[in-house]
């Protein structure tokens, strides 16, 4: 009758809570989230859900009564204070509740601006939780001028959105050009196009130095002088793996909660998964935001939480869905020396292929689904095709023969 808490509660915590019922586990299981909310989905906020194309009921994980149905205690609106790893105890704003295997899916928050030049003047919002799209939904009107503060791939939806609809859309990205962390120049130069077609103005290398306004925001002054006049503004410069609780209790940390293969912590009964956790990837060690990371790295602890020992091995894959135009990524585009493009079929579409000397790392597939799959196939198989072959084979799939 083992007892098993997890905290936080977002995708991977009910991907763990799932799986965990679903190999046999019958005993105690407690899932403690700080939010109002039941565990949903994320990435829709910043989209479909901002757009008003999805509800609530459609963003929620498992209906109420399911989480009734499995045994488990879902405990909401309730923040984990500090965890006492010797009594194997954690106290949260109502009281402790004791564990026998404490599991850590805490997600991420975003980073913001300081204070002092303005980041939390009314009307400057970020997207990262239900409650930050509610605040900031009612004021995307039409004809209203919106900045957006960084050029990464939630400032990117979140400007896409907002010209849909109908606001006057300024991008501004520090670095020399937008997607500067997270994809090759050849993608950041598809996505650029795209949200130009749209009439959203990006402006790159030129970097934020105050929000003004008297009570609320009303401009955002930039390095070289000007001063841009804004409605609102919204704020897309990255996440900050949550790891306070971690930090406290004396956990090793390493970019989010350090784990081993299996998502073990530094403390044998204490597990993580999830934006937190940062785990071993080829040698060294890696955080992945995604998804696809979040569910699959719950699934394999709470398979090694029950006895499995079996190490986790990310397949890494993400999407950004932008006006009309799908961005599918395979692979992780890190450590690459060779980069080889193939044009599609519109006017806003393509692929793009990661290589380390032969080997494919990633393929960004803009409006590209075929080239994604086959990518994707390729890179879980440990295959690479030539690079030379990619931008001219009639047909992708004779890469897989």
């Amino acid at each position: 009758m083992m007892r098993i808490v997890i905290l936080g509660a977002g995708q991977a915590a009910a991907s763990m809570a799932a799986r965990l019922r679903a190999n046999g586990h019958d005993g105690p299981l407690t899932v403690i989230g700080a939010e109002s909310a039941a565990p949903y989905q994320r990435p829709p906020l910043s989209k479909a859900y901002l757009l008003g194309e999805m509800g609530v009921d459609r963003l929620v994980l498992r209906a109420p009564e399911w989480w009734r149905e499995q045994g488990i205690e879902l405990r909401l609106e309730e923040c984990a204070v500090s965890i006492d790893r010797a009594r194997r105890k954690v106290t949260t704003d109502r009281g402790e509740i004791e564990y026998d295997a404490l599991a850590l899916t805490l997600g991420a928050a975003p980073r913001r601006l300081p204070a002092e030049i303005g980041g939390e003047l009314p009307g400057v919002h970020v997207i990262r939780n239900l409650s930050d799209v509610d605040l900031m939904a009612p004021e995307m009107q039409p004809g209203r001028r919106l900045v957006v503060i960084g050029g990464g791939y939630i400032g990117l939806e979140a400007a896409a959105v907002a010209r849909k609809l109908g606001l006057e859309v300024t991008l501004v990205e520090a670095a020399q050009r937008i997607l500067g962390r997270v994809a090759a120049p050849e993608t950041a130069d598809m996505i650029r196009a795209l949200h130009r077609a749209h009439g959203v103005e990006i402006i790159e290398g030129v970097t934020v130095t105050r929000l003004t306004g008297d009570g609320r925001v009303t401009g955002v002054t930039l390095g070289d002088g000007r001063t841009l006049p804004a409605d609102l503004a919204v704020t897309g410069i990255g996440i900050m793996p949550e790891t306070d609780l971690a930090r406290n209790a004396g956990l090793a940390l390493d970019n989010g909660i350090a784990t081993n293969e299996f998502g073990q912590s530094s403390d044998p009964a204490i597990w993580a998964a999830g934006d937190c956790a940062s785990f071993p990837w080829r040698g060294g060690r890696i955080r992945l935001e995604s998804v696809g990371n979040a569910i699959d790295m719950a699934e394999a602890v709470a398979d090694n939480i029950l006895g499995a020992a079996r190490p986790y091995i990310a397949r890494p894959w993400f999407w950004s869905d932008q006006f009309d135009a799908k961005l599918q990524i395979a692979g992780l585009g890190t450590d690459y020396d060779r980069i080889v493009t193939r044009p599609g079929d519109g006017a806003h579409g393509g692929s793009v292929w990661y290589f380390a000397g032969t080997e494919l790392r990633a393929v960004d597939a803009l409006n590209d689904a075929r080239a994604y799959m086959i990518g994707k196939r390729l890179i879980e198989a440990g295959r690479s095709p030539d690079p030379d072959l990619v931008p001219g084979v009639p047909d992708l799939k004779t890469l897989l023969a």
